[in-house]
């Protein structure tokens, strides 16, 4: 990646749809590439985004009207805003296409949850997707949505599939001091992993050497099911394990949305990330980065 240096040449415009954690953590990464703007819902956190060196933009993907400011605005895009709470159609990403101009490249941060339940098998990127609840039918929904997008405006798609974003702030700690329980071992699932960090670097690499219409596993190296990750925070911060319970039990002591993550098991290979973007993590595992 050339950094674009030389006064004389005028950096080229990207912008960051729901400039949140991931997008704070991005934006010092690409303002040697780009002049980056930042949308935000929250008027508040503008002064934020301007001493990051974004140029933050006031809009909500909820209200049309408040995008038509982005028309055109830039040629390079990354899509971070979650879909709505409720329905099965991703309604936020079809507004925002609305306004995307033509033959813009494009980068969508989705989820590992649209291949659903696969009963913890390893795989690649070439495995169909299989919702099994709203909030992954909804990421599927505006993946295709941006692919129907990609395909009429000769844009450059590319879609990383995220699962469970941690870092030294985001460590199930609440959880862990509020005592609730695991599964036990027989009926646990494999969970998948990226640090922070590490996400925003993928997306970064994804920007300068993803492949057309690619979709890429952004996920870490570790191979743990949940109660082991659950434990391994619990030993690093001197707090008790997690109780263990079988899901009979556990289903009655958790919420639904809850027990909905503790119900699907997979195991996502990373080499694509590796091979065709030269990824090298930084926290290759969750134990690295919790060793210190």
């Amino acid at each position: 990646m050339k950094k674009l240096t030389n006064q004389k040449f005028k950096l080229p415009r990207l912008l960051i749809v729901g400039c949140g954690d991931v997008g704070m953590r991005l934006v010092p990464l690409l303002r040697p590439y780009f002049r980056v703007f930042a949308t935000t819902s929250q008027p508040s956190r503008c002064a934020e985004l301007r001493a990051l060196g974004a140029v933050p933009l006031v809009a909500d993907l909820d209200q049309p009207a408040t995008l038509r400011r982005l028309a055109g605005l830039a040629n390079h895009i990354v899509h971070l805003a979650p879909p709505p709470a409720e329905g099965a159609l991703d309604r936020r990403t079809r507004n925002l296409t609305a306004i995307l101009p033509e033959h813009a490249r494009l980068v969508y941060v989705s989820t590992t949850g649209v291949y659903g339940d696969c009963g913890g098998a390893l795989f690649d990127e070439s495995r169909p997707v299989a919702p099994r609840n709203a909030r992954a039918v909804r990421r599927v929904d505006a993946e295709q949505v941006l692919r129907g997008w990609a395909r009429r405006a000769g844009g450059q798609l590319s879609i990383l599939r995220v699962p469970g974003i941690y870092a030294a702030d985001r460590l199930p700690l609440k959880r862990l001091q509020a005592g609730t329980a695991a599964l036990v071992e027989a009926e646990d699932v494999y969970t998948n992993h990226v640090h922070a960090d590490d996400l925003a670097a993928i997306i970064a690499r994804a920007l300068f050497r993803a492949l057309p219409n690619r979709v890429y596993h952004a996920v870490d190296d570790s191979d743990m099911k949940m109660a082991e990750y659950f434990d391994a925070v619990a030993d690093a911060f001197q707090l008790p394990r997690p109780p263990r319970l079988v899901r009979a039990e556990l289903q009655k002591v958790v919420t639904p949305a809850l027990l909905s993550f503790m119900s699907e098991s997979r195991r996502l290979s990373n080499g694509r990330i590796k091979r065709e973007l030269g990824v090298r993590l930084r926290y290759a595992t969750v134990a690295q980065m919790l060793k210190g």
